[in-house]
């Protein structure tokens, strides 16, 4: 089949890879039909920008309460604020009843400013400063404690300190958490000290399994009720975060994964994995089934233990978008065929999935709607680097695009719009433009914070 590009016929086929739709709520179709919102939005701008939407945020903590309620037992969400800055986030979380997981002085008095009370705060991380340690312990936050070395420093402080002792997995590589045999020194240390509440444990495991979530959280239960003999409280245990998002559809994910081929890809590039953007037991569905595994949710209401997560993409889910705007177009060849090579204003700095050697694969799309053929097009950023791209993939655009037109990626407050953020080139950084609902069913909009 023959495609038109500026008159030239592009033949589909190896160089088009497979679409990679995304989902999209609501709120997101209201905005990408409103004739006027984001053209808008971009020229007050004047570059690109990320969209937030916190109201869906507040609707992704209800759905997490609601797997809480229906199992019966005391649960509390800590959002892991690493997964995006935005003051908006904080105040949807101390508005629907949800902590702030934070690991720098910048994030807890960030949250602190946006209604979240200090002791709905957890402070995680390694080695945390001496400033981060007296302000958590000021501010009455629960600390997950990650070394010995930690621990004394609470102790020579002799602030009442509310903490988690952080478990090192059985097997696990991870630099973080303790070992069996600093556990055991640790709670010799706390029942050496009055200012020291040992309220838990808690451990963090890479990936998405909830069968291996459910089986550690079990065994951390064992922990308490030892610590409990040893005159400790040890009401609460963590699981962490690792809550799993579903940003396409299954027989989309299946087509690229079982077909995916270097050709689809500017240069011929390729990379060794993905983050699995079908995922289908996504965020509460993957606690229900932590809770269900092996009578998980039993164990803790029989013991009186409160359960602690720390989801941080997972409240994020649908809560946001990216926008660039489309300042330049090529014609390149590939196996004797063209494709389109874009240009935007951006970098791919706003598309943080590089930092881990990959790419944000949802396809974006292309703003304002129009009739068109489709046109397999890849995308560049505005720097002077080869490597700066924002989708070497060929995404099959539903046209040909134009200089001035916008191009969305959708689903990207999960660790996407700021983990990598930089000025380079002296380029601006996206600003965060907040959606509000109005009256008429129309969107005002607001700068983030």
């Amino acid at each position: 089949m023959g495609l038109d590009v500026g008159g030239i016929g592009v033949t589909r086929g190896a160089i088009s890879a497979a679409p990679v739709p995304a989902h999209l709520d609501e709120w997101e179709r209201r905005a990408l039909g409103d004739p006027n919102l984001l053209g808008d939005i971009g020229f007050a701008v004047g570059g690109p920008f990320h969209v937030m939407y916190p109201s869906l945020v507040g609707r992704n903590i209800h759905g997490f309460h609601a797997v809480f309620e229906q199992a019966g037992i005391d649960g509390v969400i800590y959002y892991g604020k690493k997964a995006n800055k935005s003051a908006a986030v904080a105040r949807a979380c101390a508005e629907n009843g949800a902590g702030v997981d934070v690991s720098s002085t910048g994030e807890l008095t960030a949250a602190l400013a946006q209604g979240v009370r200090g002791n709905e705060l957890m402070v995680t991380g390694p080695a945390k400063s001496d400033e981060l340690v007296w302000l958590a312990t000021r501010h009455g936050a629960l600390i997950a404690v990650d070394d010995l070395g930690e621990l004394e420093r609470l102790a020579a402080l002799g602030i009442s300190a509310r903490v988690l002792l952080r478990v090192l997995p059985a097997g696990s590589a991870s630099r973080f958490g303790m070992t069996e045999a600093e556990i055991d020194h640790a709670l010799t240390t706390i029942g050496g000290n009055e200012s020291i509440r040992l309220e838990g444990f808690s451990f963090h495991l890479s990936g998405y399994d909830a069968v291996a979530r459910a089986e550690l959280a079990r065994e951390l239960i064992a922990r308490c009720l030892h610590a409990r003999t040893l005159g400790h409280p040890a009401t609460t245990l963590s699981i962490g975060g690792g809550f799993g998002v579903d940003y396409v559809p299954a027989a989309a994910w299946a087509e690229f994964t079982e077909h995916v081929d270097r050709r689809w890809f500017h240069s011929g590039k390729s990379f060794e994995s993905y983050y699995p953007y079908h995922f289908p037991a996504p965020g509460p569905t993957m606690l229900a089934a932590i809770l269900e595994h092996d009578g998980l949710a039993q164990r803790l209401r029989d013991n009186t233990i409160r359960l602690a997560i720390e989801p941080g993409r997972a409240l994020l889910a649908h809560a946001g978008f990216t926008v660039f705007r489309v300042q330049g177009s090529k014609i390149r060849q590939a196996d004797g065929a063209p494709y389109c090579l874009l240009t935007v204003d951006g970098t791919s700095l706003s598309l943080s999935e590089q930092w881990f050697d990959s790419e944000y694969l949802p396809d974006p799309l292309l703003w304002p709607t129009r009739p068109g053929t489709v046109t397999p097009t890849s995308v560049g950023a505005a720097t002077c680097l080869d490597s700066d791209m924002l989708s070497w993939r060929r995404i099959p655009l539903p046209r040909a695009a134009a200089v001035g037109d916008l191009l969305i990626y959708p689903n990207t407050a999960g660790y996407q719009m700021d983990s990598n953020e930089s000025a380079f080139h002296d380029l601006p950084i996206p600003p965060k433009v907040v959606l509000h609902d109005a009256s008429d069913d129309r969107f005002r909009w607001t700068l983030d914070g």
